[in-house]
């Protein structure tokens, strides 16, 4: 049976009453390019689906700052737990309605996380060298990949932060968030295969305080580097975060192994 998705811009998350992981994201970038959802449901885990606005579904390049990843409910890691993260993400909904996004790669700069949530979730996690630098209003993030192949994926990213979009819901508001900026951002869990099963990982966070930005550069591959193609064109959306703590509850099944 299949449910009803719920609503595409929900402001306030379930809460996460057992977290079995904590971490902050900061500095986040979110560049997006809207996709045909026939060409990346096949990449997407049994009893998923694309998620889609309108008919359309979108891939997503995300550049920010892990910091301090904790396992329960913390406290994270200083050292070990902090680190730049590059990932390259779909939008999802299962067979409950549940909306959620699903990682084709997440390139970071610490090795040993890398290995733990491949090893562990099942998470195509990708070992790379990366930085992340801010001059005034304007944030550079780069990466070059180490391990595993396709070795030497690379980014570079290059943003202006703009004005800051107001926390307003109602549709009337001048310079509210639009409901593609809030549904590539409002989402409260992602889908992952393991072992054969597929589960959704649920999360809370605050409502992101979220700016529009413009992008100065982008080049690199990593999009290309999934089995995904490549988006054309500039991107549809370009938007900038300082960031949000984030909380991970246990996973829940969508779909069994035999």
């Amino acid at each position: 049976m299949i449910t009803a998705p719920e609503p595409v811009t929900p402001l306030t998350p379930r809460p996460v009453r057992r977290p079995i992981l904590v971490q902050q994201w900061r500095r986040l970038t979110f560049l997006h390019w809207a996709v045909d959802p026939a060409a990346v449901a096949p990449l997407l885990p049994a009893g998923t689906r694309p998620d889609t606005l309108d008919g359309v579904t979108y891939v997503g390049l995300v550049p920010f700052q892990m910091h301090k990843v904790g396992l329960g409910p913390g406290p994270g890691l200083p050292y070990l737990g902090t680190f730049c993260e590059t990932n390259v993400r779909l939008y999802s909904v299962d067979t409950q309605g549940r909306r959620g996004v699903v990682f084709l790669s997440l390139d970071a700069a610490r090795l040993l996380p890398v290995l733990v949530a491949r090893t562990g979730f099942s998470l195509p996690y990708m070992w790379s060298h990366m930085r992340l630098r801010r001059s005034g209003d304007v944030v550079t993030y780069t990466s070059r990949r180490r391990w595993p192949e396709p070795r030497g994926t690379q980014s570079r990213i290059v943003v202006r932060i703009g004005q800051r979009i107001p926390h307003d819901d109602r549709p009337s508001a001048m310079d509210a968030a639009s409901d593609l900026e809030r549904f590539v951002s409002a989402r409260w869990g992602l889908h992952l295969a393991w072992h054969g099963r597929t589960l959704y990982l649920p999360n809370e966070h605050p409502t992101w305080t979220l700016y529009r930005a413009e992008l100065i550069d982008l080049s690199g591959d990593i999009v290309a580097a999934t089995r995904l193609q490549a988006p054309t064109g500039p991107p549809i959306s370009v938007l900038y975060s300082p960031g949000v703590p984030v909380k991970f509850g246990p996973p829940l099944s969508v779909t069994r192994g035999d």
